[in-house]
């Protein structure tokens, strides 16, 4: 990974104190996302990371993840997936509950969106306590597929998030 590239990333981060509640800063990507400069080398580092891989399709979790996902399938060619909170999603769907630091939710995947043994690529914004992904995780192999890594523009690390993925491939660029 470019070590300029990660710099000029981490400056386009913005720590937002007591949001969603009181005692959490939360790591705010949206100038990262406004600077074209700055998304396209988010975009190339997942990309860089899923060169050599067999990949048929990506995996994106709702909603920051959509954003990354989508742009990386592009670029290479395959489909993308969105992992959707409960209720969004139209189709018939497959759920998985997790927790959060803050709550609980649930993600649903429509049932025909992986065929069974395709090699898949989970991509999101951010990696903390590891529930969102470990529920991803277990959805996309309830549906068949085969889960080749999970990238992450940003991990804090002090929440053990990947502790709760072991058996992945787990690639962050940006570890708080």
């Amino acid at each position: 990974m470019n070590p300029d590239a990660l710099e000029k990333l981490r400056t386009g981060v913005r720590d937002v104190p007591d949001f969603p509640k009181k005692g959490i800063i939360f790591k705010d990507i949206t100038p990262i996302l406004k600077d074209g400069g700055l998304f396209r080398a988010s975009i190339d580092l997942f990309l860089e990371q899923c060169q050599g891989k067999k990949i048929d399709k990506i995996v994106g979790i709702d909603a920051r993840g959509f954003l990354f996902g989508s742009a990386v399938a592009y670029e290479l060619g395959i489909g993308f997936i969105p992992l959707r909170k409960k209720g969004r999603l139209p189709y018939k769907t497959e759920s998985a509950k997790y927790s959060l630091e803050y709550g609980e939710a649930e993600m649903e995947l429509h049932v025909d969106a992986i065929v069974p043994g395709e090699q898949i690529v989970l991509i999101d914004d951010l990696l903390a306590t590891g529930g969102t992904s470990a529920s991803a995780a277990t959805l996309i192999k309830k549906v068949g597929g085969e889960l080749v890594a999970a990238i992450f523009l940003i991990e804090l690390e002090f929440l053990r998030g990947r502790e709760k993925l072991k058996s992945t491939d787990i690639i962050s660029f940006l570890k708080y």
